[in-house]
């Protein structure tokens, strides 16, 4: 019988198995779902399955750049429990897939999971990982930045819970080894873990946020009684600290809280005399967003008192 990718996305789901191993086992069975699954246990390949619903939130965010510092990858790498993360096989997964990354380039996680990696795809060298090391491990994201002139750099914080990938475009490529533009590119990393900005620039914030915000700011200047025909000078003046909030270059430098970023690379771009820019930049936070599983022990105590 044929096998629809209907049959194989069943079977996926049924044992958290890889794709390309639920294709090959119901064609061993003749397509039985219940054989296939009892084939890929046989393998090793099904003892994965009981864990696809577990949520990994733990794990560690790991960037990767090249030898000549021009290209650079950033990673999250999720498991169940932070034991795991921090063992030397769950780092040593989540450092070799970032040098994928950086070195394939691949365009989406489910490129990232059809990569040949090993003997296999990256999606099989997870699955034996997982039957290794018996938790679930998820690739969650990843970004790639590469630039012609300038350099990518990375900021790990807190043994991978924060993940910076910034990369810096110059007009004079001979600045990239002064220690004053190294000092620079260390520093807006850091900034950027502790400032956490969302954007880059004010033209990166959507419409939609700015007059979301702006109605806000309006009705508030309502209710302390300001004129109508003046809220929206008011409400302007209000964004402008919004962009200070949430966009990079507008941020105020941590360092040095008189100076916004876009200062501090303008000032240092002339000191060397080449231009300065940031083209792009990416902050992962290790489980960000993830709904945690919270564990109520005295609850659990109890329960196994009572019965």
């Amino acid at each position: 019988m044929s096998i629809t990718a209907a049959d194989v996305k069943s079977l996926r789901e049924k044992t958290g198995a890889g794709m390309m191993d639920c294709k090959k086992a119901l064609a061993e069975v003749g397509g039985d779902q219940d054989k296939a699954i009892e084939y890929l246990r046989k393998q090793g390949l099904a003892s994965a399955g009981k864990k696809a619903g577990r949520i990994a939130a733990e794990g560690s965010v790991v960037a990767s750049i090249s030898n000549d510092g021009r290209v650079g990858a950033l990673l999250e790498l999720n498991c169940e429990t932070d034991f795991v993360g921090k063992t030397d096989d769950f780092q040593n997964l989540a450092i070799s897939l970032t040098d994928l990354v950086r070195d394939q380039n691949p365009a989406t996680l489910e490129d990232f999971q059809s990569l040949s990696f090993g003997t296999g795809t990256v999606e099989n060298i997870i699955q034996a990982s997982v039957a290794k090391i018996g938790e679930k491990i998820t690739p969650r994201r990843f970004v790639r930045y590469e630039v012609s002139k300038g350099i990518v750099h990375s900021y790990i914080h807190g043994g991978g819970s924060i993940g910076v990938l910034l990369a810096l475009e110059v007009s004079d490529e001979s600045i990239v080894s002064n220690d004053k533009f190294q000092d620079l590119y260390a520093d807006v990393a850091m900034h950027i873990a502790a400032a956490a900005p969302s954007y880059l620039a004010q033209s990166d914030v959507p419409s939609s946020e700015t007059d979301k915000e702006i109605e806000i700011y309006k009705e508030q200047l309502r209710k302390e009684g300001k004129p109508e025909p003046m809220l929206e000078k008011i409400s302007l003046g209000k964004l402008n600290k919004y962009y200070q909030e949430v966009c990079l270059l507008e941020q105020p430098f941590v360092k040095e809280t008189k100076l916004k970023i876009k200062d501090l690379l303008l000032t240092v771009g002339k000191e060397l005399g080449a231009e300065v820019r940031i083209p792009y930049f990416s902050r992962f936070v290790l489980g960000e967003g993830i709904e945690k599983k919270q564990e109520d022990f005295a609850a659990e105590v109890a329960a196994a008192v009572q019965g």
